[in-house]
């Protein structure tokens, strides 16, 4: 059975890079929605970010908006019961995906990683932050320096026909997971709510992911990578990517196609998965690809660039993400929004330390032993499913 989306034409898509961009943004959609808001996060963590959204969304509740928030329970596990009470008794909705439970096992590991806000039905976000200080405020990975900076990620606005499957996409999980009916008759289009949609010239397309079950988004990656004739530039937070991902890119190197790859330097949240990255570099190097490791701050962006097609959201593409994870992306093929991330990739490159195949090659050999053992670790790791 086909799961993909299908494209829709019309759509109006902003690029809206790092949290004192779209942060604010989000919470001036919040305040004025009339109807519904939709919110699906990760990571969601007590602090001032999620106090600004809490108030908002209980202002929201207050004049008669449905609420419906989708949390999961251990990307919240940083969410204190204070406000968890604040938002149940302002009459905001409140769902936890896949609540933790020791007898489940491995069933466990299935997490919700989706990111979006959906406002009336007229306005959406979507891609990689979370509610949490980690995307406003300074770095607190980088304990000894007085420049920490906020982790870089991004989010897109979206208005147009695609916000139907973002809809869709939401009220199958918030039903699954123990939520009430929503309010989400067609009674938005009159521009009773947040306004008319913008009319837009992007074409646009959901993709998702739910575990082993669906892969639309691996799919349409490799399917992208290895019809790209000009480039394919790739920006993820963890570089642990499937074999057939690793097969098309260096496919891709090898017969001219500019292919680059940005990833997150030293300054992560995931230690281990930076070393152990680096187990897959040696083939990828050899074949062409060029790798940068991003050096202000930890780099959380999930972007891909295939010629003129664009792909940006939750997913990673790494083995965890493609085995256990819901992940929600947008796909877009608009020429203006294409250029606007070629020049953010830009300059990312430009902050990064591009990984040179002869000098990664000398590197001394506790650090090659370190990344080894990462490396067997993440392989045992990925055997439980």
């Amino acid at each position: 059975m086909d799961k993909r989306h299908h494209w829709h034409s019309g759509n109006s898509v902003r690029l809206l890079i790092d949290g004192d961009r779209f942060i604010p943004e989000m919470l001036s959609v919040i305040e004025q929605s009339r109807y519904t808001l939709l919110l699906e996060f990760y990571m969601v963590s007590s602090g001032s970010v999620a106090n600004s959204f809490i108030g908002a969304l209980i202002r929201a509740a207050e004049r008669g908006v449905q609420v419906c928030w989708l949390i999961d329970d251990f990307g919240s596990r940083r969410l204190n019961e204070a406000d968890v009470q604040r938002l149940i008794g302002s009459g905001v909705e409140l769902q936890r995906f896949n609540p933790l439970k020791l007898l489940k096992f491995e069933r466990n590991f299935a997490r919700d990683h989706r990111k979006v806000l959906i406002a009336d039905q007229s306005i959406g976000f979507i891609g990689g932050t979370g509610i949490s200080d980690e995307y406003l405020h300074r770095d607190p990975l980088k304990k000894d320096t007085q420049d920490r900076q906020a982790w870089h990620e991004v989010m897109f606005r979206v208005e147009g026909a695609v916000l139907d499957d973002m809809v869709e996409m939401f009220r199958r999980q918030w039903l699954r997971s123990g939520g009430s009916a929503l309010n989400v008759a067609a009674t938005i289009r009159d521009g009773k709510g947040l306004g008319n949609w913008v009319a837009g010239n992007a074409m646009a397309r959901l993709a998702v992911s739910d575990g082993a079950q669906i892969k639309d988004i691996k799919q349409s990656f490799v399917r992208h990578i290895s019809n790209a004739g000009d480039r394919v530039w790739l920006a993820t937070a963890y570089f642990l990517p499937s074999f057939s991902v690793r097969r098309s890119l260096r496919k891709a190197a090898l017969r001219g196609v500019d292919v680059r790859l940005i990833v997150a330097g030293p300054c992560t949240d995931h230690p281990w998965v930076y070393h152990a990255s680096k187990r897959y570099y040696r083939r990828l190097l050899k074949s062409g690809v060029r790798i940068y490791e991003y050096q202000p701050s930890f780099l959380h962006t999930k972007l891909g660039l295939c010629d003129q097609w664009l792909s940006a959201g939750s997913c990673n593409l790494d083995h965890w993400n493609l085995r256990w994870n819901l992940e929600a992306n947008i796909e877009v093929v608009e020429p203006e929004l294409v250029s606007q991330v070629e020049q953010l990739l830009s300059h990312d490159m430009q902050q990064s330390e591009e990984i040179l195949y002869r000098k990664w090659s000398a590197r001394p050999w506790r650090i090659k032993l370190k990344e080894l053992l990462w490396s067997l670790v993440c392989q045992l790791l990925l055997k439980i499913r």
